[in-house]
Parts: C-alpha cells; sequence; structure tokens
C-alpha cells in the first residue's frame, strides 16, 4: 500500500507560511487567508497554519491543497478547531466529505478562486480539468466541511 499524498513546503514556502499566521493572527488577512488551530493529535498542543477557507454554496469548507498534512491528521483526530483573523475567533466542528462528486465540485471551485497559489500542489489538475482527472485526485486532497459553532 502506498503512502497517502503529501507535498511538505521548501525552506521559503515555511517561511511564507510563518509570516501569513503571524499576519492572520495580528488582524491581516490577505485575500481572505485566516489561521487555523488545531490541537495536535499527540502532543495535544495547538498547531497553528494559515488556511484559505473556502465557501461554496452558503458552506464553509478547508481544502488540503498539499494533501494529507499533519493539520489533516489533526483535524480528523480533533473533530474541529478555530479560525482567527485577529482577535476574532471562531470555533468550528468538521467532518470531512467522501471522494464523490460532491468533493470534486467543491474542489473545482476551490481551483477557480484558488488556483493561482495552490495550482503546484495538484500534479497537474486545475479547475478546467476534466470531471474524471478531478474525481482522480479527490484521494490526494481532503476536504472538511466547517460549522461555525455558536
Amino acid at each position: 500500500m502506498s503512502q497517502p499524498y503529501y507535498l511538505q513546503g521548501s525552506p521559503f514556502t515555511v517561511r511564507m507560511n510563518s509570516l501569513i499566521g503571524w499576519l492572520a493572527r495580528h488582524g491581516v488577512s490577505l485575500l481572505g487567508s485566516q489561521e487555523l488551530s488545531v490541537r495536535g493529535r499527540k502532543s495535544g498542543q495547538l498547531q497553528r497554519i494559515p488556511v484559505n477557507p473556502h465557501t461554496h454554496e452558503g458552506v464553509q469548507y478547508l481544502v488540503s491543497a498539499r494533501g494529507h498534512s499533519q493539520w489533516v491528521r489533526n483535524m480528523r483526530a480533533a473533530g474541529g478547531g478555530e479560525l482567527r483573523v485577529g482577535r476574532r475567533t471562531r470555533a468550528f466542528t468538521a467532518v470531512e466529505i467522501a471522494d464523490d462528486e460532491q468533493k470534486m465540485i467543491i474542489i473545482r471551485a476551490y481551483l477557480e478562486r484558488w488556483g493561482w497559489e495552490v495550482n503546484q500542489y495538484f500534479k497537474g489538475i486545475t479547475a478546467k480539468s476534466t470531471d474524471s482527472e478531478l474525481l482522480a485526485a479527490c484521494p490526494d486532497h481532503p476536504v472538511f466541511r466547517i460549522t461555525v459553532e455558536s
């Protein structure tokens, strides 16, 4: 059995993510970016990473462009987390979406919005790819439907 897809960030990308996360923590969202905090499944400590929450048909999603990353594994264990921009923190629950046509539609919409930033992580898949190409890519890119807690 092969390992799940994961594309580790370069040192430059790691530094940029740190900067984007720091900006979000201090109230500056770059084109909708927010800081995700999710409890580590082993350490129990909050892990933070910048993400681009995506709204499709009134529902919010988190898409992992880089694949089965640590935040994805932690989200599966924790079942939710927090999104932050400045002092505004929103706790949420998360449900992973199955690899089906709904997920394909969400990924296509995500690539339409964020493709300029994330296409390089999708191994040639773009918003203009065929349905069958997108469906084939679904297992490599976890998607979570998030529901903000009241």
